[in-house]
């Protein structure tokens, strides 16, 4: 009886000590970035962790979720769970690794779409966010409570990460990023980087960058990638393994912010001169 008692006071402990699900949209600032092994990656890490997470992928061609681990049979389409077709639960693929995945193909959701509806019971939803035509996040990545931009770093890659900050910022007004940084041959490279893109940002466009650290270059990736595996999976002992398990850690104790919630001017963004300032990418060659 005794036991009976303490295993139902555990048992409400963890319900009263349950947070609201923290949703992160993770975007590339510009194409091969990395974001989608990141946001894999991510999942995986914080699966082992003990965490219940969801995977919403956004990508219907090309490099997603579903392929980069191989083809996960049984990924529905969240449309279907939208439309009451399916329930959430039989509607997600469950990874070996521990985490869910729902398809989320930003054209075939309602704009009106509630993203409580998919979360369930995960304790972090990730969504493999890709932007738009115009470079705009969907309606479904706007509810996230923090956009995580991935970068490389150096002068090419740091001006289209700019120029990705100042059309989200113009188009949803948004004016809270977090940046990290991947593949980066040396960590003062990512420092360098980081510092250059949140002075002119927050100068030019009122932005606040948020560092989320940074990911080492690491030929395993590429290896993981082959054997349709994740990093922290098959290399954990790497430093870029260990990295993102840092990252995973550091994720959820991150400040819970309202979720963004701000809609789409798609008509509007091919209007956004994204140029940098001249000085963005001179900055960082010479600190390189």
């Amino acid at each position: 009886m005794d036991k009976f008692v303490a295993d139902q006071a555990e048992g409400l402990r963890r319900l009263l000590a349950r947070q609201q699900t923290r949703v992160l949209a993770v975007t590339g600032a510009a194409p091969g970035a990395g974001s989608t092994s990141t946001v894999v990656n991510l999942a995986a890490a914080l699966a082992q962790q003990g965490k219940e997470v969801l995977v919403l992928d956004e990508s219907v061609a090309g490099i997603s979720v579903s392929a980069m681990l191989g083809g996960l049979r049984g990924v529905a389409q969240a449309a279907a769970v939208v439309r009451g077709e399916i329930p959430l639960e039989q509607a997600v693929a469950r990874h070996a690794l521990g985490f869910a995945l729902l398809a989320a193909p930003r054209h075939s959701l309602a704009a009106s779409i509630d993203i409580a509806l998919l979360s369930g019971n995960a304790d972090i939803v990730l969504i493999d966010a890709q932007l738009g035509a115009h470079g705009t996040l969907s309606d479904l990545a706007l509810q996230a409570h923090d956009v995580m931009l991935v970068t490389r770093v150096g002068a090419v890659a740091i001006t289209e990460t700019y120029a990705c900050l100042k059309r989200l910022h113009y188009v949803h007004a948004l004016a809270q990023f977090r940046l990290l940084a991947n593949q980066v041959p040396r960590e003062r490279d990512a420092q360098t980087a980081f510092d250059n893109l949140a002075g002119v940002a927050g100068h030019y466009l009122g932005i606040t960058l948020e560092d989320a650290g940074h990911i080492p270059a690491d030929a395993q990736m590429g290896r993981a990638l082959t054997l349709s595996r994740c990093l922290v999976d098959a290399f954990p002992s790497t430093a870029a393994a260990r990295a993102l398990c840092q990252l995973a850690a550091a994720l959820p104790h991150w400040p819970q912010r309202h979720a963004l919630a701000a809609p789409a001017v798609e008509a509007s963004a091919s209007a956004v001169s994204v140029n940098a300032p001249p000085p963005l990418a001179q900055s960082f060659a010479r600190h390189a």
